[in-house]
């Protein structure tokens, strides 16, 4: 007998639905304690011995002993990989790092200056000199996920791009993704200890300024812990999707793209919300036809029953308004007339507007980056990009005259907030003879 479907749905207007939702927007919540102090331990391990630890950290968690000149890749090991690969499997690459590299070409964020008469105001725009590049190994290979992170840091003019990737041997779908990418450093090795490395810098692993990407709870503990040291992207959790449809969405499609999320862990979340009973009914027989012909059928049937929900509610407006507190990675707006509806949803990592743009044409070849804020983080955080890689620096370039006309307000504030040096520092300068 099949295993009974378990994924729920609800009225928005049962009794039931307030804490049913509420678990969902709290889904980042998870017990630290234990996994803190387990990840601090090799961080400091690696901060105190280096390349040894790495290694030692390597063969302890990935079952193998590399050599120290083993853990860069050398260009014709990345050769050799990338000859491995099939022709149309190269194709493929190429064209989805043709449109990641248009894409973030269209808006790369540049300097600006505003003269006036006897001032200049403005921002300088410069790239960081390091990039630490993190590509999660696993179940997958996955090369998209080089892409979307490596080519934003080359557009934005980043000098040296590291990439870390777990793995005796990288899969070469990675390696020719890290060549598309044009990264500059490939290293064989993942976990916590190669967020350590690229955070503090070992005998043969450069310290970076910034560590992007996703990765385990042990990997993303590992870079809370380094940040400060370095800066880093948002925090990497399962992965989501948010869908909001209207009746005449199809139902067979809406259910293939919640399983799309739902195969990627025991923990993804996903979610319908529409205004149309007939549709949510049919949604959920849809992914019960269609979860037994996925290879990852158990880990699917798992996110459905723990932490997904199908939702029929009053109106789309309240749709919408779901979608914003639960604030999505993915959102997909499967409407009839979408204009009307995008000005409604308010933080969305990413928005995937009608039938033909789900989520996975953007995980691979649609353009922007599928490195996304997960956990409702998409509130405040925005998808990796190429401003990620770059800072802002002020410029501040004063005349005489405009210190001038500023100077004795600026100092009287000084004198506010009781720090005498400061106001010093100006009127000093207020009592010189005018420039001619």
């Amino acid at each position: 007998m099949a295993e009974a479907l378990e994924i729920a749905l609800l009225d928005s207007r049962d009794a039931a639905f307030p804490l049913r939702f509420r678990a969902l927007e709290e889904r980042r919540s998870v017990e630290r304690a234990q996994l803190q102090e387990r990840v601090a331990a090799i961080i400091d391990d690696v901060r105190a011995r280096g390349d040894d630890a790495v290694l030692d950290a390597i063969e302890r968690f990935d079952g193998y002993r590399l050599r120290p000149d083993e853990l860069a890749l050398e260009e014709a090991e990345i050769d050799a990989g990338i000859s491995q690969l099939a022709r149309e499997d190269l194709a493929a690459l190429e064209l989805a790092a043709e449109r990641v590299r248009r894409f973030h070409s269209l808006h790369v964020p540049a300097s600006w200056r505003h003269d006036a008469a006897d001032e200049r105001l403005g921002q300088l725009i410069r790239p960081i000199a390091r990039a630490g590049i993190y590509v999660p190994g696993g179940v997958a290979p996955l090369a998209s996920t080089t892409l979307m992170l490596g080519i934003p840091a080359e557009v934005a003019g980043v000098p040296e791009r590291a990439m870390c990737s777990p793995g005796k041997v990288l899969h070469p779908a990675v390696v020719a993704a890290a060549r598309l990418a044009r990264v500059t450093r490939v290293y064989r090795v993942g976990g916590v200890q190669a967020i350590a490395a690229l955070a503090y810098g070992t005998e043969r692993i450069a310290r970076v300024d910034k560590i992007v990407g996703p990765g385990t709870a042990h990997t993303q503990e590992a870079k809370r812990q380094v940040f400060g040291q370095v800066a880093i992207d948002s925090e990497a959790g399962p992965s989501e999707v948010f869908i909001v449809a209207d009746a005449n969405a199809r139902a067979d499609f809406v259910a293939a793209d919640l399983l799309a999320q739902a195969e990627h862990d025991v923990l993804a979340s996903v979610v319908l919300a529409t205004p149309s009973a007939e549709l949510a009914g049919a949604v959920r027989a849809e992914i019960a036809r269609q979860l037994p012909a996925l290879s990852r059928e158990i880990t699917a049937r798992k996110s459905l029953a723990d932490r997904s929900l199908l939702i029929v509610t009053r109106d789309l407006e309240e749709a919408c308004a779901l979608a914003n507190r639960y604030g999505a990675e993915h959102l997909e707006l499967v409407v009839a007339d979408p204009e009307r509806w995008l000005p409604r949803i308010e933080c969305a990592g990413a928005i995937f507007v009608g039938a033909y743009s789900p989520v996975p044409i953007g995980d691979y070849a649609a353009g922007p980056s599928h490195v996304l804020p997960t956990g409702g983080t998409a509130r405040f955080f925005s998808g990796i990009g190429v401003e990620d890689f770059q800072h802002r620096i002020s410029l501040i370039d004063l005349s005489q005259a405009a210190f001038g006309r500023i100077a004795p307000a600026a100092a009287r504030l000084a004198r506010l907030e009781g720090l005498d040096a400061h106001a010093r520092a100006l009127e000093i300068r207020v009592c010189e003879p005018k420039e001619k």
